[in-house]
């Protein structure tokens, strides 16, 4: 899109700042060609419109990407989201409540806050989520001193 603004720009730009630059007048027995300064013929005019407007459409584009995107990108996060509300059902008291702890936080928690929230012993979460892990729907990872914990999608 971005190439597309660019060679309607230069098209605009230099139809603009030349036109054609020539008019031929055909009287009784002669022909005389003349140059007249800023006489724009039909097709000038059509090279304009044409390129103002692919300007003008690339342009709105280029402001405003997010409008036609943002959607689409809701009903894939809803889409996940749903899919995780579903997935407790099959796990096990621990593992339920450790995921739905996990679900409350938007999918990201200390693993520290897990044994706070659940009110389980660390070891018990650490091994519950070894089993998340294993099933592929969580994902640790090191920050400082501690474990980030992730809903994988």
């Amino acid at each position: 899109m971005i190439v597309l603004f660019i060679v309607a720009a230069f098209i605009l730009g230099m139809k603009l700042l030349n036109p054609t630059p020539i008019q031929i007048y055909v009287g009784d027995n002669e022909t005389t060609v003349t140059q007249i300064p800023g006489f724009f013929t039909n097709v000038d005019v059509a090279v304009l419109v044409v390129a103002s407007v692919i300007l003008g459409i690339s342009g709105a584009y280029l402001l405003f990407p997010g409008s036609a995107e943002k959607p689409t990108e809701r009903s894939v996060l809803e889409e996940r989201k749903e899919r995780w509300r579903k997935i407790p059902k099959t796990l096990k008291d621990d593992e339920q409540k450790i995921y739905k702890a996990i679900l409350d936080s938007d999918g990201v928690i200390g693993q520290s806050e897990l044994v706070e929230k659940t009110g389980l012993s660390k070891a018990k979460v650490s091994r519950s989520l070894d089993l998340l892990e294993s099933k592929g729907l969580v994902e640790r990872k090191r920050r400082g001193m501690g474990n980030i914990v992730l809903i994988k999608s």
